[in-house]
């Protein structure tokens, strides 16, 4: 029988499973030491840093368990009106059935319905199925990186105006 995904708001039943799959995806593709959002202090509590006014993050669940995420929130350092798309990951099981293209859009209405008008993503070389994902939904690669996220490992820069 199919898996049947639902994308619903995390709560704080949601944040030991969610820190774990970010655990799980990252180091999978390289992204585990300084300078990655794997070693972000709200990782442990999602539910928490998401409260914040115009953030949001949202699970995917399947079968039951929550298997991968993605939210927005502020650009840190940035303009107001700038959101960054943070911590969208999926366990293997969630990839490849649309989920992500479904995530990132929810993600997008969100940030719109909050008044941004730009989305900022930071993302590494290697995770080829992302970038391929972000640029067929719009999102123009950057030079280099906007706002203070801390995380200067990574090397790829996009974004979307919304």
């Amino acid at each position: 029988t199919p898996t049947v995904f639902v994308i619903r708001p995390i709560c704080a039943d949601d944040d030991a499973a969610m820190a774990q799959v970010i655990r799980t995806v990252m180091p999978e593709f390289g992204a585990s030491g300084p300078g990655f959002a794997i070693n972000d202090p709200e990782v442990e509590h999602l539910s928490v840093a998401y409260a914040a006014p115009r953030a949001a993050y949202f699970v995917l669940v399947g079968d039951g368990r929550v298997i991968g995420g993605g939210g927005i929130a502020p650009l840190a350092g940035g303009d107001p009106d700038v959101c960054e798309l943070r911590k969208m990951y999926f366990l293997g099981e969630g990839r490849g059935h649309g989920q992500g293209r479904c995530m990132l859009q929810h993600c997008i209405d969100i940030a719109r319905q909050f008044g941004y008008r730009r989305c900022y993503l930071e993302t590494l070389t290697g995770m080829d199925a992302a970038q391929h994902l972000y640029v067929t939904a719009g999102f123009k690669a950057l030079c280099g990186p906007l706002g203070a996220t801390g995380h200067f490992a990574c090397d790829r820069y996009f974004a979307l105006d919304l």
